[in-house]
C-alpha cells in the first residue's frame, strides 16, 4: 500500500542525507521524495511516498520522529490531505497534431509554457491519476522529454 508521509524538517545542511539514509538503510525504497522551504525559511517540509504496509510505515514514521533535526511527522491516511503533481512534457507537434495536443491541453486545464516550432512544451498539475492520464494521451504525439514532481501534500485540516 501506498502511504504519504510529510516531515517537517529544520532548515539545514545533511537533514535530506540523514532522511534518504534511513530508508535506504532499513531497505525501504523511496516512489518520490519533494523539499522545500515553507512559509518559515528555517523549516522545510519534506513530502515522501512510500510503500508498505501499516506496520512498516509506523515504523518508518517512529524512526523519522527520533531524528534530531525533525520538527513533526505526518503518515497522512485516505482523505486526510490534499495532494497534487506538477509535469513538465515537451510533446513533438507538426501542422496536422498542433490543434490537437492544444484541444487535449485545455481539456486537462493544463498550460502551454513554450512554443517551438516543432514542440509545445505543457505544464499539468493534479492528482497523480489525472498527471498519469495526461502523460498517456500524450504519449500518441511522441514525448520529446518529461519530468514530473511527484506528490506534494498538506494536512486537510
Amino acid at each position: 500500500m501506498r502511504h504519504t508521509i510529510s516531515v517537517l524538517v529544520e532548515n539545514k545542511f545533511g537533514v535530506l542525507t540523514r532522511v534518504a539514509g534511513l530508508f535506504s538503510g532499513r531497505g525501504f525504497n523511496i516512489d518520490s521524495l519533494n523539499v522545500a522551504p515553507t512559509q518559515d525559511a528555517t523549516v522545510s517540509r519534506m513530502t515522501i511516498v512510500t510503500r508498505g504496509d501499516d506496520a512498516t510505515v509506523d515504523q518508518i514514521v517512529k524512526q523519522l520522529e527520533k531524528l534530531v533535526d525533525t520538527i513533526k511527522v505526518h503518515d497522512f491516511r485516505e482523505g486526510e490531505s490534499v495532494d497534487r503533481e506538477l509535469v513538465l512534457i515537451k510533446v513533438g507537434v507538426d501542422s496536422q497534431t498542433r490543434a490537437e495536443v492544444m484541444q487535449i491541453t485545455d481539456i486537462f486545464r493544463a498550460k502551454i509554457i513554450d512554443v517551438q516550432p516543432k514542440s509545445l512544451t505543457i505544464e499539468a498539475t493534479g492528482d497523480e491519476g489525472k498527471v498519469d492520464k495526461f502523460i498517456e494521451l500524450m504519449r500518441a504525439f511522441g514525448i520529446l522529454e518529461l519530468t514530473r514532481t511527484g506528490r506534494i501534500a498538506l494536512p486537510r485540516a
